[in-house]
């Protein structure tokens, strides 16, 4: 079982409860200059909330990812938004020590640099637009379980959130194969997160999008934490990695509602505010 980080304590940095977790966590320390660390957003760096576009990072994120990313070859926030919302949302902008963020938005189809502060992405796929003009009749004929939205995602992706819904678990499950139907009539794929289910292309990930900027800048160690199912693929990127000789550290952010990835996780925090306590940490340990 993962250990879970005590954010009480100002100076207790965790022992991770695997092998492979401690050789992580060591190979950050050693060797911070050479280390990613891959932070998913909702979740992890921001609390959960009703409606996502009130997701505000943590009070504690930047200050202490201003403090970590001067000491680390990288820091890239691996998120399902589009870049410049997470952005916005982060406060990551125009921080001092925060120059080299990247943000990869959409799984890794967009990609914010600090150092320009543009965003770069291709063409979004046709399909997206399709879906999303089909889906109110859709969410109509499913008339029990009012209190299911619509999440814009930049042309990029859609989103159909529950949360709000009477009994949000049924609607969750009462739309998952009807939405599964829509997205693969329309060339897509269904990625199911915390009472969400996004329509998006495929061969995006939040695995693909962490491997390829790790090999991008020859990471010699990495970091990856998150809270959701979309993390789970930065999870098995990260166990890839290992097996090729790079050390990792999977963190999980505290999330009684996937499994799964408590279960993977070498540390577990309390959430976005024990993520925030591990990133202050490990600065305060990195010379």
């Amino acid at each position: 079982m993962a250990s879970h980080t005590d954010s009480t304590d100002p100076s207790t940095l965790p022992t991770p409860a695997t092998r492979a977790g401690r050789e992580g966590l060591e190979a950050l320390l050693s060797h911070p200059g050479k280390a990613l660390i891959g932070l998913d957003f909702d979740g992890t760096l921001a609390p959960i909330v009703p409606d996502p576009e009130q997701a505000r990072a943590h009070p504690g994120a930047v200050p202490a990812l201003a403090a970590l990313a001067p000491k680390v070859a990288a820091v890239a926030v691996v998120t399902g938004r589009p870049a410049g919302v997470a952005v916005r949302n982060g406060g990551f902008a125009g921080v001092p020590g925060l120059e080299h963020l990247v943000v990869l938005g959409h799984y890794g189809a967009e990609r914010w640099d600090a150092v320009t502060g543009t965003v770069t992405a291709p063409a979004p796929h046709p399909g997206v637009a399709t879906a999303r003009a089909e889906l109110p009749g859709l969410l109509d004929r499913f008339g029990a379980w009012q209190g299911t939205w619509i999440e814009e995602k930049g042309g990029r992706a859609v989103a159909v959130h529950t949360r709000r819904a009477a009994d949000p678990q049924a609607a969750f499950e009462a739309l998952r194969e009807p939405l599964t139907d829509l997205a693969t009539r329309h060339g897509l794929v269904v990625e199911p997160g915390r009472l969400v289910l996004e329509l998006r292309p495929p061969g995006m990930d939040k695995g693909v999008a962490l491997l390829e900027y790790a090999r991008e800048i020859g990471a010699g160690s990495v970091l990856y934490a998150g809270d959701d199912l979309g993390d789970l693929a930065a999870f098995t990127a990260v166990d890839k990695l290992r097996a090729t000789g790079t050390p990792g550290l999977l963190v999980c952010s505290g999330s009684e509602e996937v499994t799964e990835l408590r279960e993977r996780a070498d540390l577990i925090t309390d959430g976005p505010s024990g993520v925030v306590h591990l990133l202050r940490t490990l600065a305060d340990r990195m010379p």
